[in-house]
């Protein structure tokens, strides 16, 4: 997970907001789609188990009813897998359930104040995690 803008020297706060960047993502680790395919569903995992590269797909915007290419594998993930009860599980690790939030908001930027009310962790240790020099799946 990155900030939400561009990288810079200042140190973010708990109010700073963050997100997936999922085209330095790909850019940074070649194994992001194997990463992803094990957040999918098991109806889903069966059918990207033999996909190897992107799946683009046709995508009509339902609010303005504009066409555009996305990314199947994250379209599938962000649209039916995420919304299965036991997505984002009681007792997984920090940055997997910040990661698994991000999937199920549709990566809408948030904070780690907003996060510590989701996912039942303190705001600072997720500020410390998110906000450090290492990251975390984009």
């Amino acid at each position: 997970m990155s900030l939400s803008k561009p990288f810079s020297l200042i140190k973010p706060t708990i109010d700073t907001p963050f997100h997936i960047d999922f085209k330095w993502w790909a850019n940074n680790d070649s194994n992001w789609r194997v990463y992803l395919i094990n957040f999918l569903c098991p109806e889903h995992q069966k059918l990207f188990a033999d996909v190897t590269e992107d799946t683009w797909i046709d995508w009509v915007d339902p609010d303005t009813a504009e066409v555009s290419k996305v990314n199947g594998l994250h379209h599938v993930l962000m649209t039916h897998c995420v919304k299965q009860p036991d997505f984002i599980p009681e007792n997984c690790a920090l940055v997997e359930a910040v990661f698994r939030v991000f999937l199920a908001n549709g990566n809408v930027p948030l904070t780690p104040q907003e996060l510590s009310v989701k996912i039942n962790k303190p705001a600072h240790l997720i500020l410390k995690t998110l906000g450090g020099y290492q990251v975390y799946n984009g």
